[in-house]
């Protein structure tokens, strides 16, 4: 048998050469299990791996190499590349292209194609993979790895009867949009965290959602609801207007709508967010509204959001983020029920 020594050359040549297929494989597996803390060998049997296409093995064993030495930038490059790689991997569901209507030769209209927007269980769910690329991808890299993953999402809320009242609403106060939710509208909100909001919503009270990555949030989420984007980064006008509307909500809230409201977030998983912190979900809905009416700085908040979160460090939460279907009837349900406090912001 080899010693730790002759092995350890042998990998090192494999590298040189760019070989990381079967036998690089075999030499670092034997060097790893004879050395089980040489971190060179973990993340040579790592890439092994990975080249392989074996991205479950691959995290494992950079997960042990970072274990060793949490400073191991070689083995941080390799996660990052792995993830990259699963989320690739990952199956989008595109609309199809409406086909071209066929013609006869009998004189008459051509016969319309059938629509073909994904249906609710076309969708994919979200779950580990994904909450794992979002925190470890840099923002960009996270929008355009998860993006068009969530089109198909959109895009099938599209069709749902909240979306055309939404888009009625918009329309009537003299705001442009025959859609509700556009391609290419996921964005990045920082690090680990996406949001979607609807078709010209930057400074108006927003249709928004969101995914949250445990690193650096604490905790993986999606939420969807209503927010407001307060801080001074457009224009003046942009601003106060945005303030205006955040304005309308706290009357709105500390009126009439409060005790449908507190209700609904008993009962609905609510809770509200604000600037760069997490969910509150230390606040109980009365406490949670009365944050809202008394807030007296909007704009040193930045960023205020009420509505409904999904966690699925919790089983029941995650079955629905698993299944595309539960999804799009879980945020149809979650827009349709504060349609009327998001539509009387535009009326008033």
């Amino acid at each position: 048998m080899p010693s730790i020594q002759e092995l350890q050359l042998r990998a090192i040549e494999y590298v040189k050469a760019g070989d990381f297929g079967s036998q690089a494989l075999a030499t670092n597996l034997e060097l790893a299990k004879l050395a089980p803390t040489n971190e060179g060998a973990l993340t040579r049997l790592s890439r092994c791996y990975m080249e392989g296409g074996q991205l479950d093995e691959a995290t494992a064993t950079l997960d042990a190499a970072i274990q060793l030495n949490s400073q191991n930038t070689i083995a941080r490059s390799l996660q990052l590349e792995v993830t990259k790689r699963r989320a690739a991997s990952m199956p989008v569901i595109k609309p199809q292209r409406p086909a071209r209507a066929r013609t006869t030769s009998n004189a008459g209209p051509a016969t319309r194609s059938a629509k073909t927007t994904p249906r609710a269980g076309q969708v994919a769910g979200i779950g580990r993979l994904e909450f794992g690329a979002l925190g470890q991808l840099a923002p960009q890299a996270a929008v355009e790895a998860l993006g068009a993953r969530l089109e198909p999402l959109l895009i099938a809320l599209n069709e749902r009867p909240f979306a055309a009242k939404a888009v009625e609403a918009r329309n009537r106060a003299g705001l442009s949009g025959a859609r509700l939710f556009r391609r290419h509208t996921v964005h990045s909100g920082g690090n680990g965290y996406l949001r979607v909001f609807h078709q010209g919503a930057r400074w108006e009270p927003q249709l928004t959602i969101g995914l949250f990555s445990s690193t650096p949030w604490g905790r993986d989420a999606v939420c969807a609801g209503m927010g407001f984007r307060l801080a001074p980064e457009g224009s003046a006008n942009d601003q106060e207007r945005a303030l205006a509307h955040f304005a309308q909500f706290q009357q709105l809230v500390s009126g009439a709508w409060r005790g449908f409201l507190t209700q609904w977030m008993s009962t609905s998983g609510g809770f509200i967010q604000y600037g760069d912190s997490p969910a509150a979900t230390s606040l109980l809905p009365n406490d949670a509204l009365t944050w809202v009416i008394n807030c007296q700085q909007p704009a040193d908040v930045g960023w205020i959001f009420f509505g409904r979160w999904l966690f699925p460090d919790r089983s029941q939460d995650a079955d629905i983020l698993a299944d595309g279907r539960r999804l799009v009837a879980w945020i149809d349900s979650t827009f349709s029920d504060l349609l009327p406090v998001w539509t009387s912001l535009y009326r008033s």
